[in-house]
């Protein structure tokens, strides 16, 4: 059985999902501490690597911002 708006057509309803956006902000600048951006909270590989990083990757990426962002939220580095 296929899924989303293709199912009709007997393809994948994968063809429809939107490209796992870039955590950029255009506020680049590297903290020394941390090791990373202070815009997107990326590492310098992560920032690198991004265009050829498969969906799963990416979203992986976007996890490990998230725990950086949980981190310095809990540790009183980034105002709420």
């Amino acid at each position: 059985m296929t899924t989303g708006s293709n199912a009709a057509n007997g393809k994948s309803g994968t063809a429809n999902i939107a490209p796992v956006p870039s955590p950029c902000i255009d506020v680049c600048r590297m903290n020394r501490a941390t090791g990373w951006c202070e815009g997107c909270l990326r590492t310098i590989d992560e920032i690198a690597g991004w265009s050829s990083l498969d969906d799963r990757q990416k979203h992986a990426v976007w996890d490990a911002i998230d725990a950086r962002h949980a981190r310095l939220i809990a540790e009183k580095k980034v105002p709420t």
